[in-house]
């Protein structure tokens, strides 16, 4: 059941950072998921560089980088914890290695509760409560 859990909790986070993928790279052609709802913002981020790359990247660009990047984070961690929950007997981890993806849920729990929508905190919930319960079982 552990190994049900385990990768149960990671495909949720495989879902969630593929629709944020897809929505992501959607918005590259087409601004409306993580646009501001004021376009004329949007655009002046177009118009603004980010200091820290000295001018070779505007605002825009790097904010769906980083909305891209979270994505691709999100679905390789779901991707190990599935994978992980496959093969839980033959990795024969000890039980604190098995708290990490707990953790790690928690972490990005907190982010949403913060910062994000109230549905990816909702199913970021969930799926830390499944690793956390397949931490309990193991």
């Amino acid at each position: 059941m552990t190994n049900h859990f385990l990768a149960l909790g990671g495909a949720i986070f495989v879902f969630l950072g593929t629709i944020h993928a897809i929505y992501s790279l959607a918005d590259v052609r087409s601004p409306g998921h993580f646009a501001p709802a004021d376009l004329k913002v949007a655009d002046a981020m177009k118009s603004t560089g980010v200091r820290l790359s000295r001018g070779r990247a505007n605002m825009w660009d790097a904010w769906l980088g980083f909305n891209l990047s979270h994505s691709l984070g999100a679905v390789f961690f779901g991707v190990v914890c599935i994978a992980a929950g496959f093969h839980l007997e033959a990795l024969d981890l000890p039980k604190p290695a098995l708290l990490v993806p707990t953790i790690v849920g928690a972490m990005y729990f907190a982010l949403a509760v913060r910062f994000w929508f109230r549905e990816p905190a909702a199913g970021i919930g969930v799926a830390t409560a499944l690793l956390f319960a397949a931490w309990l079982m193991y």
